[in-house]
């Protein structure tokens, strides 16, 4: 299972491909649009990856944070949603969004995804609303465009890496204050565990 690729972006195509160059090997990626509009070429980027593997194709999937991944795999976790409408509800704003998103029980928001309809949007948040943690905010989400290429919340991608569920970290976080510095983030959610 490949983990993650830190390397170059050689190449962007279509609306979420990217060649990541790492020492001479090319991964071909598909990512969330809001990661594909954030790289630049000969930047150098890590990415969290996805390695599905089929009968006739093997495709991986990155994500620029640890938290959008998760997100990723338990949304396909649903049945009928594979990677494809998985990255197209990725693609609809970064990950805290989604995952508010599906706290929220916004199914509209999650059905605007491309090939995402009503009936898999309302599976997509009974299966996960319970999963995904309390929301950060409520009402409607919008797809917040301005928001790309914003630094991901490491405390959470740090909680997680350490084995929390993702429900667990978020609700650990919920009490923190954002302004304090990633360790301390960290340290007091430990303590409000």
């Amino acid at each position: 299972m490949i983990a993650h690729v830190r390397g170059k972006i050689e190449e962007k195509f279509g609306s979420n491909g990217i060649i990541v160059d790492v020492n001479g090997v090319g991964y071909e990626l598909m990512v969330p649009a809001t990661d594909f509009e954030a790289c630049n070429l000969g930047e150098e980027k890590k990415f969290y990856t996805y390695h599905q593997v089929r009968e006739n194709v093997e495709e991986l999937y990155g994500f620029s944070s640890l938290t959008a991944k998760r997100i990723f795999e338990l949304l396909i976790s649903v049945q009928g949603v594979g990677p494809k409408a998985g990255i197209a509800i990725m693609s609809l704003a970064e990950a805290e969004e989604v995952r508010n998103a599906i706290a929220n029980a916004d199914t509209a928001f999650i059905a605007k995804a491309a090939g995402v309809g009503k009936k898999s949007a309302e599976r997509v948040i009974v299966d996960l609303k319970d999963k995904v943690g309390i929301p950060s905010h409520y009402g409607a989400t919008e797809a917040k465009k301005e928001n790309i290429g914003e630094e991901p919340d490491e405390a959470l991608d740090a909680l997680i890496a350490l084995g929390f569920p993702l429900k667990e970290a978020t609700a650990a976080l919920e009490k923190v204050a954002k302004d304090l510095p990633v360790e301390e983030r960290i340290k007091l959610a430990l303590k409000n565990r």
